[in-house]
């Protein structure tokens, strides 16, 4: 940890833009706990206050504001960027600016980065595993977004640093716009029924905390990381497509229905349904096997962070309403 001119240890401080999000809120919690001073920018206040994160402090402004981000960071010692367009509207229009006013933001404090990666980078076809440095050769209108934000980063190199953290599909306590909670099961009832989205591929799925914990534990080896830094998370290797069907059952002791996502109505309806339209781009990572390769955070960490898979799970049904009622 770095000191003060009088020994004192030195407060960080850390800029988290889309903390009301699930892996910004996580992060946010993760940076707190290792006793960073973390400050969320929000352009509603009060509506941020109630996302229970304690110990964050709050500042009013929007990431489209060049303005607005540069004051949230003053001081700062690293920037988050977690935020993203709500569901899958404008990114074309929004995603790039967004992280141009991170970027200006950070060079005018010396401040390191940090992206919560992707999968849509990568053709699953091409690319089975993903390593630190893979080429990116997603084809989706997403994934090229993707692409354009990360060279970004890559070409602000070394004036501003950046370390990505590269994850699965999120699940866990928050991960609210996650396949998880959105396709997988119905959050705010008793899980009776669950969809098997995988389409006998296997799959890459993150517990939000374990990725979290995991930035937390890499900004801590500031010294060791390169000015830009790519890092796969492997998080849960879902080797057959079903595995986390299988942890559900074991969480709740009983066989659940299983039925399949209908990939079918998602062309169908691409022409006229943004989701639709986005989901039969992202076909392709649920048709194919493609697992990330940690190598590179276990040189940096000698482990990952990693929750047993059931306890993750019972977590994260907890966090949805999806438990059965207790009786008694």
């Amino acid at each position: 940890m770095d000191t003060e001119m009088n020994g004192e240890p030195k407060v960080r401080v850390a800029l988290v833009l889309g903390a009301t999000g699930g892996i910004g809120g996580a992060i946010a919690r993760a940076l707190v706990a290792h006793g960073w001073l973390v400050r969320g920018m929000a352009r509603d206040l009060e509506a941020a206050k109630r996302s229970g994160i304690d110990g964050l402090e709050w500042c009013k402004g929007d990431a489209m504001s060049a303005s607005d981000v540069l004051a949230a960071a003053h001081g700062a010692d690293v920037i988050v960027h977690a935020v993203n367009p709500s569901g899958y509207r404008k990114w074309e229009e929004l995603v790039l600016p967004m992280i141009d006013n991170t970027i200006a933001a950070a060079q005018a404090n010396g401040a390191r980065i940090v992206l919560p990666g992707t999968v849509y980078n990568f053709d699953p076809e091409l690319t089975p595993v993903v390593r630190s440095g893979s080429p990116q050769t997603g084809r989706s209108r997403k994934g090229q977004v993707r692409i354009a934000l990360e060279k970004r980063l890559m070409d602000a190199a070394p004036q501003v640093s950046s370390l990505i953290v590269r994850a699965g599909d999120y699940f866990g306590p928050g991960a609210r716009s996650s396949w998880f909670t959105q396709a997988m099961i119905k959050p705010g009832r008793p899980l009776k029924a669950v969809t098997n989205i995988a389409r006998g591929a296997g799959h890459s799925w993150s517990y939000l905390p374990d990725v979290a914990e995991a930035v937390a534990l890499l900004l801590e080896k500031q010294s060791g990381l390169a000015p830009f830094e790519d890092i796969p998370f492997e998080g849960y290797w879902d080797r057959s497509g079903r595995g986390l069907i299988d942890g559900l059952e074991a969480v709740l002791g009983r066989w659940l229905a299983v039925r399949a996502f209908p990939w079918w109505l998602m062309r169908l309806a691409s022409p006229l349904v943004p989701f639709a339209r986005e989901a039969s781009e992202i076909e392709p990572l649920w048709r194919h096997s493609m697992r990330l390769d940690n190598e590179r955070l276990v040189s940096l960490l000698g482990k990952e962070p990693r929750t047993d898979l059931i306890e993750a799970l019972r977590a994260t049904l907890g966090s949805v309403g999806c438990l059965p009622e207790r009786k008694g």
